[in-house]
This record gives C-alpha cells, sequence and structure tokens, in this order.
C-alpha cells in the first residue's frame, strides 16, 4: 500500500509527563511521523491552503483501487479538516482509506476507533503496518454539514456535531487555553456542581436559547434548545456517551436534543455517563437529516471540536470511509 502523511504541524498534544507534545516543533511524535518507511510520503501543512493544495495532489495521484491509503495525523479538528479536503477534491472518485494518526489535544474520534495508548508508539505501530500491508480497514460513517450564512455555503464532513451547551462550553475551553482532557474535565465539574444551585457559570453554559429543529422532515416539539448532538460516535469526549446508537446504521446518525434548562439538565449527567436517555421533552432519534435555523447569524455550532457560526446548518450522513487500524 502506497501511503501519505498529512501532518497538521498547528496541532499540540498534552501529555501529563513531559508537557505540551507540539507538532508544530521538533519532538519524538514528529521524528516518529517523519521516519522513512517504504511506500510513505509525508506533507506537512501549517494552513486551509496547504490543507487544499496536498488534498489536490493526492486527488490527481489516486488509483482508485483502494492502494492509496492518507493518514491524517493531529487532533480531532485535523480529521475533519482533512476528511472535508478529501471529499471537496477528490469528488466523484472514491475516497483512499484513512487513518488517524495522534497529534492534537483531544482524539476523541479515534478513541472511539480504537486509537489507545502512548501517541508515539502508536503512530509507530501504525506507519509500520501501512508500510509492511498487514494494515486492516473498517467501514465507518461520516456527518456532512452544510451552514449558511447571509455570504456563504460551506461543506465539512466530520463526526461529531453540537450546539447550544456543547458551542457554549468551547467557547470557555478556548478562551481558557484549550487544555486537553484535564481542563475540559474542570469546566465540566463545575458546571455539573453550580446546574444544583444555579450558579451564574452554570446557567451561561446550560441556558436554553432560540433554534428552530427539524428531524427528518418533523419540526421538534420546542422552539429553545440547550443541547443538542449529532454524532456518529457513541463517546463524545469524558466518558460523555449521549449518542449511545451513534453508529448502528452508516446512512443515519444519532440526534439528541433537549430545551431543559440548568436546574433540570445538568443532574442528569449520571444517565448520559451511563449510555441512558435523557429524561423530560427530548428529540433522541437515528435520523437522516436535521436542520437547524437560528434567529440569526450568531448561532454557534461545532464539528469536532472546531467552532463556527451560521443561521441554517443541515447535518447528513456523509461518506462512508475505510478507516485503518
Amino acid at each position: 500500500m502506497r501511503a501519505s502523511v498529512v501532518v497538521n504541524r498547528n496541532a499540540a498534544r498534552l501529555s501529563r509527563a513531559r508537557g505540551a507534545r507540539h507538532l508544530a516543533r521538533a519532538g519524538a511524535l514528529l521524528d516518529e511521523l517523519r521516519r522513512p518507511r517504504p511506500g510513505i510520503e509525508v506533507f506537512e501543512t501549517t494552513s486551509q491552503d496547504d490543507l487544499d493544495e496536498v488534498a489536490r495532489t493526492l486527488a490527481s495521484r489516486a488509483r482508485g483501487d483502494g492502494s492509496d491509503a492518507v493518514v491524517l495525523a493531529g487532533g480531532d479538528g485535523s480529521y475533519m479538516a482533512g476528511v472535508s479536503a478529501l471529499t471537496r477534491t477528490f469528488g466523484e472518485k472514491p475516497l483512499p482509506p484513512i487513518a488517524l494518526a495522534p497529534g492534537g489535544t483531544v482524539g476523541t474520534v479515534a478513541r472511539n476507533w480504537g486509537m489507545t495508548g502512548d501517541p508515539v508508539r502508536y503512530a509507530a505501530r501504525l506507519l509500520d503496518a501501512i508500510a509492511d500491508g498487514s494494515i486492516r480497514s473498517t467501514r465507518r460513517p461520516t456527518l456532512r454539514i452544510s451552514s449558511r450564512d447571509d455570504r456563504h455555503v460551506r461543506e465539512r464532513v466530520g463526526f461529531i456535531f453540537g450546539a447550544g451547551l456543547v458551542a457554549r462550553f468551547f467557547e470557555v475551553y478556548d478562551a481558557r487555553g484549550a487544555g486537553g482532557n484535564l481542563a475540559a474535565a474542570r469546566i465540566v465539574a463545575r458546571v455539573f456542581g453550580g446546574s444544583f444551585v444555579g450558579s451564574r457559570f452554570a446557567r451561561s453554559v446550560l441556558a436554553p436559547g432560540p433554534c428552530a429543529i427539524c428531524v427528518d422532515g418533523e419540526p421538534a416539539p420546542f422552539d429553545r434548545v440547550s443541547l443538542l448532538c449529532a454524532s456518529v460516535v457513541r463517546d463524545l469526549g469524558l466518558g460523555m456517551r449521549l449518542t449511545r446508537r451513534a453508529g448502528e446504521e452508516h446512512d443515519r446518525f444519532h440526534v439528541v436534543a433537549t430545551p431543559l434548562g440548568p436546574r433540570a439538565l445538568g443532574p442528569q449527567m449520571p444517565l448520559v455517563l451511563a449510555a441512558r436517555p435523557l429524561l423530560g421533552p427530548r428529540v433522541d432519534a437515528l435520523a437522516k437529516e436535521l436542520v437547524l435555523r437560528f434567529p440569526q447569524a450568531t448561532g454557534a455550532y461545532v464539528l469536532d471540536g472546531d467552532l463556527f457560526r451560521a443561521d441554517t446548518i443541515t447535518v447528513t450522513a456523509g461518506p462512508e470511509i475505510d478507516v485503518l487500524g
């Protein structure tokens, strides 16, 4: 198998033992990704333009017989950006097999699909198996997101979509330096504890906001939302298994939405950790299409850890991909 490794040099991975492991500078992980192997070429990117150029190069070389693979090295946002760029440039051509290598602060999608252990050792095993032809692939689903504001329509392909408290959580998380799972857990704990007493912080994250939701052509029975997730993986991070049925059907994704306020929603975290349905008014279904409309182009949403804004968003099942690992 011939493979191309696409390294996001802006990605960083946090290690409790060694501090920040940045792909932006030299280190064991970057050295491992760069180590020469038969049939494997490394591309390093620092911008969307770089990524698009690499994707165009790979599309022009593709033989379409599954013998070319692409390894995306980074975190969840890197995987989403890479798959989106490949989808745009390959067009009607079949997508190549894709592998997810570690390198970001969070790798929720890759962990759902078996990426465990030390990131340097995992990257070595992954690339060695691709080089010697012993790697195996599994067919996986994706999400396709079409977002529109006053000026643009944008298409992306990813894995975990969120709005409401998900977007507000990432606003807080990014503002505090995007410190990985430990920082995320601290924010979650503060929100959870504050929900019982109605703290200002918990209200700022959990309070419902205006949003019209339509699932497979049926309007939701509420016009405000505090929590909305659509996903093709079950664990959304930190053991949060809200979308417990994700991946059951590749042409559908699991969507969960509720308008509950902080005092009713926060205490339901144990249900989420136990992969149990939320209580109270909700949407909870395997769906083919989800449409969100915000009252103005300030509606925030998150796709694989990256924060965006739009007034109308459509989520559908995306292309199936062969994931190596």
